[in-house]
């Protein structure tokens, strides 16, 4: 064996031992990579959804050019 085919297997040994290293360091927190998506991600996925519709509403508010009087009476109807 070359000293180079050492270096090549040496070096995928080593990246494979981390790739399995960092796989179980994360299930030992508690994400699970061959499951799916579990309850907790759908909530995210439902709160993110929630804070782009909000986002959108501040971004066509913010970008309106009414005049202040609009703009008041606009962001009142949102808190309703």
């Amino acid at each position: 064996m070359s000293f180079w085919t050492a270096v090549v297997v040496i070096f995928a040994i080593a990246s494979v031992t981390w790739l399995r290293a960092q796989k179980l360091r994360g299930e030992k927190h508690g994400f699970r990579l061959s499951e799916g998506l579990g309850e907790r991600e759908h909530e995210l996925e439902n709160e993110v959804e929630n804070l782009r519709k909000r986002i959108a509403v501040l971004e066509r508010i913010a970008t309106d050019e009414r005049r202040e009087k609009d703009l008041a009476r606009e962001i009142e109807a949102l808190r309703d």
